[in-house]
């Protein structure tokens, strides 16, 4: 395989990482409020509310102070060592990008994060998780 072409899958990844992240903060908010309604234990697992706040918390963090997403700074240097330029990637990475990054200031991303945040925080208590279980070892 030649190198840039394994430059360009790993960019690949690291986009449909990307996509799985965002997936992840968005549906999980949206099941945890399904699962308040239909009374689905596993919304109140503490493991997956507290990645899920940390998953949020760190994308609103980073919205304020302006910093580019490292998975972001991660996919655009595989691609320019890959020498991609106009159409990066394949077809799939191409509509998952059109997915992710959209054009707006940089103000309008920190007030719909710090929203959506507020959100994810309120469902802490809305949709209280469980308590951490002591180990005993």
């Amino acid at each position: 395989m030649e190198p840039s072409l394994f430059i360009r899958l790993a960019a690949d990844a690291v986009l449909l990482l990307h996509a799985l992240f965002v997936g992840f903060v968005v549906i999980g908010l949206v099941l945890i409020v399904a699962g308040k309604a239909r009374q689905w234990a596993w919304v109140r697992n503490p493991w997956f509310r507290l990645a899920h706040l940390v998953a949020i918390v760190v994308v609103v963090v980073q919205s304020w102070f302006g910093a580019i997403c490292p998975l972001t700074t991660l996919e655009m240097m595989l691609r320019s060592r890959a020498g991609d330029a106009v159409y990066p990637g394949s077809f799939v990475a191409h509509w998952v990008d059109a997915m992710l990054y959209y054009q707006a200031p940089p103000w309008v991303f920190a007030v719909g994060y710090t929203l959506f945040g507020t959100v994810v925080v309120g469902s802490w208590f809305w949709v209280s998780p469980r308590r951490f279980k002591k180990r005993v070892w």
